[in-house]
């Protein structure tokens, strides 16, 4: 499985965090773009700036989570959404965080793993952290060296193997 990238947004839809890994060919069927390294028919992640990008996904899980709700009624959730070059995953928290992950398209649903994370290491090292703000005004973010190393090493020996 590979993982392309993580966010966070809060409630006021700003980005807190984001993290993004750059894939590896998987086989040598797949031809590596002489240009940036990534199989062919991914898009490259340095077409768009980091904001951009963050403004995308979060209005691309909006319209889906809006669409889900309208359309299945309010007991239903979107959790993952598919193209022909990545799923995307979704969890949101009571608390109104959104947590999402673009991986590979043959990765299983990843709702429960978002979910540790969202236990497990962001309540852990964000949330119970003293220093770290409650909220984020205009995006400063999360700003953890213990939370981004947990979830670099969470998402190595769990996902990418």
């Amino acid at each position: 499985m590979v993982v392309y990238s993580f966010y966070i947004f809060d409630r006021h839809a700003e980005c807190i965090y984001k993290k993004k890994w750059t894939p590896r060919p998987s086989s040598t069927s797949s031809k590596p773009n002489q240009y940036d390294g990534l199989p062919e028919g991914v898009p490259n992640p340095k077409a768009l700036s980091a904001e951009d990008d963050a403004k995308l996904i979060f209005g691309t899980i909006f319209s889906l989570r809006n669409m889900v709700r309208k359309l299945g009624g309010p007991d239903d959730n979107f959790e993952t959404y598919r193209t022909g070059h990545y799923k995307l995953h979704y969890y949101e928290t009571p608390t109104s965080l959104k947590f999402v992950m673009v991986t590979d398209t043959k990765t299983n649903n990843l709702r429960i793993v978002l979910h540790q994370i969202y236990v497990s290491l962001y309540v852990e090292y964000v949330v119970k952290n003293p220093l770290s703000p409650i909220e984020h005004p205009g995006g400063v973010g999360v700003d953890c060296e213990m939370f981004e190393l947990g979830v670099e090493q969470f998402v190595n020996a769990s996902l990418m193997t």
